[in-house]
């Protein structure tokens, strides 16, 4: 098996890829591959992959025919989106607002996955959650916070691109005690609405989003690396994101006593 691609689950493989700012510092990127109730295989995001990684997704997908979607759930997230498609050109391809006005070309459903009726259509597999009091496409290209998440109901899984960041820390740090840590990105300040109540209904979502993770056990973030539940030796995620909302609480009272 391909060393970039991590079984995380049974039915939800997590592709680590590279992403290199600047053409330097590597911050990663990645995208799964998620088995349906029917059998069937999606992809959430959009990777380009290489030819271990694609002859391994060919034996989990029978060559790839059992690919039926690719769900791009972030707007920023386009790098690959071409790539991807001439991989599996019969795959029905989902994106954002973003997606579609980027790659006109491209045969899009019409369906956007920020929107309800997307969300209806995948419920049977998928719990699909939108941050609320952020831009979804930020009017600032270079503020990358929100996406829509994806809980994988049957393996517990949730896919998140730069909302959440999930870091290893380095030994120092363990001598301390402290092994990792979950944490809204540090782009959520930029990314608040700038209206009043913004700040409130992004407390509320997190706050909703941990209520509905209570049985997750695994998260695969973007520019980080994966939790698994194997790996796992402390908190739930259910309370990482809790903890991770608490400490988010600086930046969030501040855009209070600025807009209300």
């Amino acid at each position: 098996m391909d060393k970039r691609i991590i079984q995380v689950a049974d039915g939800f493989w997590n592709i680590r890829g590279s992403f290199k700012v600047g053409g330097l510092i590597d911050v990663g990127t990645h995208a799964s591959l998620v088995r349906r109730e029917n059998g069937k295989y999606v992809f959430l995001d959009s990777y380009t992959l290489g030819d271990a990684e694609k002859r391994h997704i060919d034996e989990i997908t029978h060559g790839g025919r059992d690919v039926e979607a690719i769900i791009n759930v972030h707007p920023f997230h386009t790098v690959h989106v071409r790539a991807m498609h001439a991989l599996y050109p019969h795959a029905r391809l989902y994106g954002t607002s973003r997606h579609l006005s980027r790659f006109p070309d491209l045969p899009w459903e019409q369906t956007l996955i920020e929107d309800p009726a997307a969300h209806e259509m995948f419920e049977g597999d998928f719990d699909l959650s939108v941050p609320r009091g952020v831009d979804l496409v930020s009017a600032n290209e270079n503020v990358h916070f929100s996406s829509v998440l994806v809980l994988h109901r049957a393996s517990r899984t949730i896919h998140v691109d730069d909302t959440l960041m999930y870091l290893r820390l380095p030994s120092p740090m363990r001598l301390l005690g402290v092994h990792d840590m979950l944490r809204f990105s540090p782009m959520l300040a930029q990314a608040l609405e700038k209206r009043p109540g913004a700040a409130r209904d992004f407390r509320r979502w997190a706050e909703e989003l941990a209520l509905r993770s209570h049985d997750a056990e695994n998260l695969c973030a973007a520019h980080t690396t994966t939790l698994t539940a194997r790996e796992n030796g402390g908190a739930p995620i259910k309370d990482r994101i809790l903890k991770a909302l608490e400490k988010a609480d600086r930046t969030l009272k501040a855009h209070e006593r600025k807009y209300g």
